[in-house]
C-alpha cells in the first residue's frame, strides 16, 4: 500500500485515547483562561470602581484635624452641600479649608498653577505660552526677588484678624489635600499623576479676568479699526449708552459740591468732558493684532471674553412682594465649568461671640474662605461685574534696554521668570516693566517664541527698537478684598455693610443689599482709576507724563450709592451705574448696553403697576426670562421682506405670531438666531479688517443659489460646514443691538449695502441684505438640523457641554468622554435674562451661562432658593458632581436650609472633626 494512502480501517489520531485527553485538556485549559480573563476584568472593575470611590470625601463617622480647638460639625444634605458648624473663628475656617478640599482640590490646585502662571507643571509644554503671560502680569504672588509682592499683600501687611482667618483656612485646606492624597486622589487628579499642596490663597482669576480682557479688546479693537474705518464709522459700532430707554443703576444722585461724597438726593453737576488718545497707535496694528490673538487664547477658567458677558442680580422691598420681606435674586455668568466656580456651603457659630463671629451661608469660591454671596442672619447680598474700566494700555516707544519718557531714555525694570515644564526642558523668559506696567506685547507669538531664547540675568529678550504695549491694571497691586468678605459676612446692616464694601477694591463689583429691618440699598464699591487725560476707550501714549493715572482711585465716598429708593427696587445687571455725562467721574464709556437690566425693571414696574405683588416664584421666573429684545426690534422687518424662494418662505412664516421667547423647542428661536447671525455678517463682518477676524464656522461660504432642489442645497451647505472659513463675525452682544438699533429705520444706511458677491446680486438697502439673511440662514440651518423645519428646535443648535477644566479639554477621547458632561439643549440667549450666551463669530453652542441662581427671602431664610451649575463634588464619577444640572438646565431651584433645625432636618450625613 502507498505510504501516503490511508487506512479508513486503522483509528484515526482523533479517535486515539491519547488525543482524546489532549484536546480535553486544551479545553480545559482555554475555560481556564477564559474565566481567569473575566475574573481579572471583574478584578480590575473592582479595583478600578474602589480606588475612585476611595478618593471620595468621608462625610460619616469623626476625622482628626490639628489645630480644632473644639469639635467641628460638618453636616450635608441630599446634595452633598455642607453646614459647619464650631465654636470659633479659627475652628471654622479651619474646617472651611478641609472641606474644600475634600470636594474641590484637584479644581483648586489647577486654578492656583494657572493663575501663577505654572500650567506647564502640570501639563507639560502646550501651556508654555499662556504661563509665559500670566507670568508678565505677575499674577502670583510673593515672587522672589520680583518687582513688586503681587495681588495679594504680604503677611504684615494684613490686620491680624485677617491673617489669622486665613491661616486658619491654609492649615485646614492643607490637611485635606494630605488626606485626599493619602486615600490616592480624585480620579483626574491620579490621571494626571501630580501630588502638588495649594499653599496660597488669592482672589480666583476668573473674577477678575472677564471684564478686563473685554476692556482691553475693546482698546485694541478701536484701535484696529482706524486702518479701515474713519472716526463716524467706529462710533456707530461703539455706540453711547442708550440713557434714555435703558435706566441706570442709579437714576438720581451726584457728588455734593458741599460735603465732598456722593448724595442720593444731590443734583448733578454740569456735563464731564474727557480727551482720547487718537493719533496715538499709528504703526502698531502687528503689535495689538498679536496681542488679541494672546488674549483670546487664555484659558476659559479665567473666564469667557465677549460684551455680552455679565451678571443679574435685583431686590424687591417688602412693600412689593407676596412675603412682606425683600426678595433677592442673583445670578452670576461665568464660562460654564466643570467642577462649578461656586462651592455651596454654611459657615455657622454654633453661639455668635466675640470669639464666633459668623453666621452665613452661601456660595463661596473653592480655594478661599468665606463667603462671596449670600446672606447672613441680618443682611443678604449680591453682586454682578460694575464693568469699570480698571485697565488701560500704553504704547510705549522702546530703544534697547529702556524706553522714552519725558524726551528721557529710562531703564526697564527686568525679572527672569522659569518656566518649568512636564516631560520637558525648563523655559525662560525675561520680563520688562515700565512705569505704566508690564510689556504685555513681549508675549505674543509674533514678537517671541517662549523658548526659543533664554535670557540670562537681567538682559531683555532681543527686541527691534520701536513700539511695544505695557498694561496698567489694579488688580497687578495688592488690595483688601478678602478683608472685604470677612467683613461682609459679618454686617448687620447698611452703615456695616457699607463700610465693608469700603474695601471690596478688585474686582470692581454692583453690590445689592437688603435687611431684616425691611431696607434694600445698592453701593458701587472698587479701586478706579483717575486718568489724567484720555477716556481709555483707545491706547494711551507711554512716552508723555500727561498720561497716566493719579496716585489716588475715585474716592469711595464719592462713588454712588441707592438707600430704599422710592421706586422700591433696585436692578444691577451691567448696565450704566449712573448717567455718565453728570458725574464727575470717568467711570467706563464701554458700559453693557442695558438689555437685560431693562427687561428686568420692565418685569417688574408691570407687577407694581398692576397692583400685584412679586413672589419667590415670580422671582425664580424672572431668572428663566427667554425674551430676545433684538428679535423684538427685528422680526417686525423681517416679515415685511417679499420672499419667492419657497423653501426660505416657509422658513419665514415660522416667525409669524413668534412671541419672541427664546425656548429649547422653538423652530422659530433657531431661525431668528439664525437670520441674526447672517445679519450681522453681511452687514459688518466683511468691511472690518482682517485683523479682527474669528474663526468661524464656514458660514461666509455660501452655496450656489437657484442650482438644485433643497436637499442638494442641504449637501452644499454641509460640505461647507466641515471646513474653517476667516469669519470677520461680530460677537452679536447687546453692543450690536444698540448697533443695529440706531440705523434699521435708515434704509439706505451705508452698513446695509455690500458688493455683488459670486453669482449673486450687490446689496443696495437694509431690504436686499434682509432678504439675502433670511436666504442664507434657510440653508445653514438646513445643513445644522435638515431640511425638515418641522424638525428643528433652538435647543439642538444652543447646547451646553460641561468640559472638565484640566484633561476634559485636550485629553483623549475616552478620558474626556470619562470627564465631561452633557450636552444640554438649552433655552434663552445672548442678552436675554437667561443669559445662555452664544458667540455669533463662532456658532451656537453655550459658551457662558448663568453659573448660579439664588432667589433669598430675607428674613424667612428657610424658604429662601438656590442652585449651581454642576454640583458640589470636583470628583468625577461621584454622585454630586452634575447633580444639579439637570434641574438648573430646567430653571428649578432646591430648598435653601440655615436654621439649626432645618438644616437638621435636611441633613443626611454628618461628620464630626475632632482636635
Amino acid at each position: 500500500m502507498p505510504a501516503n494512502t490511508t487506512d479508513s480501517s486503522a483509528p484515526s489520531d482523533a479517535k486515539k485515547p491519547g488525543r482524546k485527553k489532549k484536546g480535553r485538556r486544551v479545553r480545559l485549559l482555554l475555560l481556564v483562561l477564559v474565566l481567569a480573563l473575566v475574573a481579572g476584568v471583574g478584578f480590575g472593575a473592582y479595583w478600578s470602581v474602589s480606588t475612585v470611590r476611595a478618593s471620595y470625601p468621608q462625610t460619616t463617622g469623626t476625622i482628626t484635624l490639628e489645630g480644632l480647638s473644639g469639635d467641628v460639625e460638618v453636616k450635608r444634605d441630599a446634595y452633598g452641600v455642607p453646614q459647619l458648624y464650631a465654636d470659633t473663628d479659627a475652628d471654622l475656617f479651619r474646617a472651611q479649608g478641609f472641606v474644600h478640599a475634600q470636594d474641590r482640590f484637584w479644581e483648586m490646585d489647577v486654578r492656583r498653577h494657572m493663575t501663577a502662571g505654572r500650567l506647564s507643571e502640570m501639563f507639560g509644554s502646550g501651556q508654555v505660552e499662556t504661563d509665559a503671560f500670566l507670568r508678565t502680569l505677575g499674577l502670583a504672588e510673593g515672587r522672589a526677588g520680583g518687582v513688586r509682592q503681587g495681588p495679594r499683600r504680604r503677611d504684615q501687611e494684613e490686620p491680624p484678624v485677617v491673617r489669622g482667618r486665613r491661616h486658619a483656612y491654609l492649615k485646614g485646606r492643607k490637611a485635606g489635600t494630605s488626606r485626599s492624597s493619602t486615600r490616592g486622589g480624585s480620579a483626574d487628579q491620579r490621571l494626571q499623576a501630580r501630588r502638588v499642596e495649594p499653599r496660597s490663597t488669592r482672589w480666583p482669576g476668573s473674577r477678575r479676568w472677564p471684564g478686563t480682557v473685554r476692556h482691553m479688546q475693546d482698546e485694541i479693537d478701536r484701535s484696529l479699526l482706524t486702518s479701515r474705518l474713519d472716526q463716524a464709522q467706529i462710533r456707530d459700532l461703539y455706540p453711547d449708552y442708550p440713557y434714555k430707554t435703558h435706566q441706570p443703576i442709579v437714576d438720581r444722585g451726584a457728588v455734593s459740591p458741599v460735603t465732598g461724597k456722593f448724595d442720593p438726593d444731590a443734583a448733578p453737576s454740569d456735563t464731564i468732558g474727557s480727551q482720547t488718545a487718537q493719533g496715538a497707535t499709528e504703526g502698531l496694528n502687528t503689535q495689538l493684532s498679536a496681542l488679541a490673538d494672546t488674549l483670546d487664547e487664555i484659558p476659559a477658567l479665567l473666564g469667557p471674553n465677549g460684551n455680552g458677558i455679565g451678571s443679574n442680580s435685583w431686590v424687591v422691598s417688602g412693600e412689593h412682594t407676596t412675603t412682606g420681606k425683600a426678595l433677592l435674586a442673583n445670578d452670576p455668568h461665568l464660562a460654564p465649568m466643570l467642577p462649578s466656580l461656586w462651592y455651596q456651603m454654611g459657615l455657622h457659630c454654633r453661639e455668635v461671640s466675640k470669639t464666633c463671629q459668623y453666621d452665613t451661608a452661601g456660595y463661596t469660591f473653592s480655594g478661599m474662605p468665606g463667603v462671596v454671596i449670600g446672606h447672613n442672619k441680618d443682611i443678604a447680598w449680591g453682586l454682578t461685574n460694575l464693568g469699570a474700566d480698571v485697565t488701560d494700555l500704553f504704547l510705549e516707544k522702546v530703544s534697547g534696554d529702556g524706553y522714552l519718557y519725558d524726551n528721557k531714555v529710562k531703564p526697564f525694570v527686568t525679572r527672569e521668570e522659569t518656566i518649568k515644564v512636564a516631560g520637558g526642558k525648563d523655559r525662560k523668559i525675561t520680563v520688562r516693566e515700565t512705569n505704566n506696567g508690564p510689556l504685555v506685547s513681549d508675549r505674543s507669538k509674533e514678537l517671541d517664541k517662549v523658548g526659543q531664547k533664554a535670557p540670562v540675568g537681567n538682559s531683555a529678550p532681543d527686541r527691534a527698537d520701536g513700539y511695544a504695549v505695557a498694561l496698567k491694571w489694579t488688580a497687578l497691586q495688592p488690595g483688601k478684598s478678602m478683608d472685604a468678605v470677612f467683613a461682609i459676612n459679618r454686617a448687620k446692616d447698611f452703615t456695616t455693610f457699607r463700610a465693608a464694601a469700603k474695601n471690596f477694591e478688585v474686582p470692581s463689583q454692583n453690590l445689592i443689599y437688603a435687611d431684616t429691618e425691611g431696607n434694600i440699598g445698592y453701593q458701587a464699591p472698587g479701586t478706579i482709576p483717575v486718568r489724567l487725560k484720555g477716556d481709555g476707550t483707545l491706547p494711551s501714549p507711554g512716552w508723555t507724563s500727561e498720561y497716566g493715572w493719579k496716585k489716588e482711585p475715585v474716592p469711595f465716598d464719592e462713588l454712588p450709592y441707592e438707600y430704599n429708593p422710592e421706586r422700591g427696587y433696585i436692578v444691577t445687571a451691567n448696565q450704566a451705574v449712573i448717567d455718565q455725562s453728570k458725574y464727575p467721574h470717568l467711570l467706563t464709556k464701554d458700559w453693557g448696553y442695558g438689555t437685560r437690566s431693562q427687561r428686568i425693571n420692565d418685569l417688574i414696574a408691570q407687577k407694581i403697576k398692576g397692583g400685584e405683588k412679586v413672589s419667590t416664584d415670580d422671582m425664580q421666573k424672572m431668572q428663566m426670562d427667554n425674551t430676545s429684545e433684538i428679535a423684538a426690534l427685528l422680526v417686525p422687518e423681517l416679515l415685511k421682506i417679499n420672499i419667492s424662494d419657497p423653501s426660505v418662505r416657509e422658513a419665514q412664516k415660522l416667525l409669524e405670531g413668534w412671541d419672541y421667547t427664546q425656548e429649547p423647542d422653538s423652530a422659530a428661536a433657531a431661525y431668528f438666531n439664525g437670520v441674526w447671525r447672517n445679519i450681522l455678517k453681511l452687514a459688518f463682518g466683511n468691511k472690518l479688517p482682517k485683523e479682527l477676524r474669528v474663526k468661524g464656522d464656514c458660514i461666509n461660504v455660501p452655496p450656489a443659489r437657484n442650482s438644485g432642489p433643497v436637499d442638494q442645497q442641504h449637501k452644499l451647505v454641509r460640505e461647507c460646514g466641515q471646513r474653517d472659513g476667516d469669519s470677520a463675525q461680530p460677537d452679536g452682544g447687546d453692543r450690536w443691538f444698540q448697533v443695529v438699533r440706531d440705523i434699521v429705520k435708515d434704509q439706505e444706511n451705508e452698513w446695509w449695502k455690500a458688493p455683488s458677491r459670486g453669482r449673486e446680486e450687490a446689496l443696495e438697502n437694509r431690504d436686499d441684505l434682509f432678504a439675502r439673511a433670511l436666504e442664507d440662514a434657510r440653508w445653514e440651518l438646513t445643513a445644522k438640523l435638515g431640511k425638515d423645519i418641522s424638525t428643528w428646535s433652538w435647543g439642538r443648535l444652543h447646547r451646553l457641554t460641561l468640559t472638565n477644566q484640566t484633561l476634559g479639554t485636550e485629553g483623549p477621547d475616552l478620558l474626556k468622554r470619562a470627564l465631561n458632561r452633557g450636552p444640554w439643549n438649552l433655552g434663552g440667549g445672548e442678552a436675554a435674562v437667561n443669559a445662555t450666551g452664544w458667540n455669533a463669530a463662532s456658532g451656537y453652542e453655550v459658551v457662558w451661562v448663568p453659573s448660579m441662581r439664588m432667589v433669598v427671602n430675607v428674613g424667612d431664610w428657610d424658604k429662601s432658593r438656590w442652585i449651581n451649575l454642576t454640583g458640589a463634588s470636583g470628583h468625577a464619577f461621584n454622585a454630586h458632581y452634575t447633580d444639579q444640572t439637570d434641574k438648573w438646565a430646567n430653571g428649578e431651584l432646591l430648598d435653601w436650609s440655615f436654621g439649626t433645625e432645618a438644616v437638621g432636618k435636611s441633613t443626611v450625613d454628618t461628620l464630626t472633626l475632632k482636635p
